[in-house]
């Protein structure tokens, strides 16, 4: 059965110590499993002290990142391991066992051109050697499907998976997103079905990345596509309420949704276990 989270950007723009506990207390509070901390600055994370918020909450936490100005994957894959390797130190050390997000390259970082099989063969091996790393320390990796304006790499489920199943890594996972699937795919319903084999991790997120429902994301196909896929993931309820001043520029973030962090939380969630409930997957 899925478990339902929501990313800490419903509730906070910018992760840290103190904003970063309210947002694990809020999660709870509402009633969610799990929250997605944005592990955007590993150095600078309290593990100890957001362990101890998330035992107090009585919830997990997954982590997700961008890689880093200077780290594109395709480009320096050894500084690209390097920074998450030093990111699953933290994802350990907080008690998480999932890192998930644009893993294998930087928001932003584009070309001009469209990627090319070394490039994908380069994130690959790189990759591979990430997910060895992980599951010495018990932890899965999810690799993000990103839509064109902010990657060139990774843009469709299909070609997210065919670079995880060159990796071999069972450990290795596909991190789908419907706001940008709603931009790249021809359909939701094919393209969760044809990834079910590796697809792990959903961000449950609007067309507007406001309150789920109120945009154009075909959700009858989502949680067809997802019931026939069998999908036993994680559903993460990804709105933003802030602006978080890392990513802004590279997602065309430049203003907050008109709904408040209680209602996109409260509301998100009874959406998203309603339509789970509609297809059997609760």
């Amino acid at each position: 059965m899925p478990q339902f989270g929501a990313h800490a950007f419903v509730w906070i723009g910018d992760w840290t110590t103190e904003a970063g506990n309210h947002a694990i207390a809020q999660a709870g509070a509402v009633g969610f499993d799990f929250i997605e901390i944005a592990l955007l600055r590993p150095a600078e994370f309290d593990a100890a002290s957001h362990k101890m918020a998330l035992a107090q909450a009585g919830i997990s936490a997954t982590c997700s990142l961008a890689l880093p100005k200077g780290t594109q994957m395709s480009a320096y894959p050894e500084k690209a391991v390097a920074f998450l390797v030093g990111a699953l130190d933290k994802v350990e050390q907080v008690g998480s066992q999932y890192l998930c997000g644009c893993t294998g390259y930087e928001l932003g970082y584009l070309t001009g051109q469209p990627p090319t099989e070394a490039e994908r063969a380069t994130v690959a091996d790189a990759m591979k050697t990430v997910a060895a790393e992980a599951k010495k320390r018990g932890i899965t990796v999810g690799l993000e499907a990103c839509n064109r304006y902010e990657t060139y790499l990774y843009n469709t489920l299909a070609d997210t998976r065919a670079t995880i199943l060159a990796t071999g890594a069972d450990n290795l996972k596909l991190h789908a997103d419907t706001y940008h699937m709603n931009i790249e795919e021809e359909g939701f319903y094919n393209a969760l079905v044809e990834s079910a084999d590796v697809l792990d991790y959903m961000h449950m997120s609007e067309s507007h990345r406001g309150l789920v429902g109120t945009g154009t994301v075909v959700w009858a196909d989502v949680w067809r596509g997802l019931a026939d896929a069998k999908f036993d993931g994680k559903l993460v309820l990804e709105s933003f309420a802030a602006i978080n001043p890392d990513i802004a520029a590279a997602t065309c973030l430049w203003r907050p949704t008109r709904h408040s962090s209680d209602v996109l939380a409260r509301e998100g969630l009874k959406f998203l276990k309603a339509g789970a409930a509609q297809v059997g997957l609760i």
